[in-house]
């Protein structure tokens, strides 16, 4: 399924950004993406550096990536139109607990809207997959961003050496019209 976030670009070979499922031929690309993250670099790079996302990872969890799809045509008697995907950006939700487990958007992506877009569909999905709301353990530099998009903080994940270093924000999405824990929808009765 492929969601259409926006269009950018003029002309019949614009540029298209839209969200779509992963699928395991996309682990190599999420992984480097990971590892290439500008957010995780100086004391935040142990964190990533042997970090792999896995097909398997993408098989098991709801994961969905941004993309740029650049068109164009070869011209003549029977158009050709060659389409380059470009990656802007991932994000993993895991349902059972509910968590945004993983979120990532380019360097070079950064600042045009797509984390607050990625946001927006993984808010979508846990509706439909009935939630109320998803916790976010967030790297610490990009809490203001979650808090920007209303997530709420609730408390502080204790760092755990050696993998972690340093504590992390637990923050809280709410899923407005999602259903609560006991599976009851969390919209009032008409």
């Amino acid at each position: 399924m492929v969601s259409q976030v926006t269009r950018v670009g003029a002309g019949a070979a614009g540029t298209t950004v839209s969200i779509r499922r992963a699928t395991a031929r996309d682990a190599r690309r999420l992984t480097r993406l990971v590892r290439v993250s500008r957010a995780y670099e100086g004391p935040y790079a142990p964190m990533v550096a042997g970090y792999r996302v896995g097909p398997d990872y993408i098989e098991t969890h709801r994961v969905f990536l941004a993309v740029a799809t650049e068109g164009g045509g070869a011209g003549g008697a029977a158009e050709t139109v060659r389409t380059e995907e470009r990656l802007l950006g991932f994000y993993a939700l895991v349902l059972d607990p509910p968590e945004l487990d993983l979120m990532f958007v380019a360097d070079a992506a950064q600042g045009l809207g797509i984390g607050r877009r990625l946001v927006e569909h993984m808010t979508d999905e846990a509706r439909g997959a009935g939630l109320d709301a998803v916790r976010v353990v967030s790297h610490p530099p990009a809490e203001g961003f979650y808090r920007s998009v209303g997530a709420r903080r609730t408390g502080t994940v204790a760092a755990n050496p050696p993998a972690v270093m340093w504590d992390r924000p637990e923050l809280l999405i709410s899923v407005p019209g999602g259903a609560d824990r006991t599976g009851r929808s969390g919209v009032p009765p008409q």
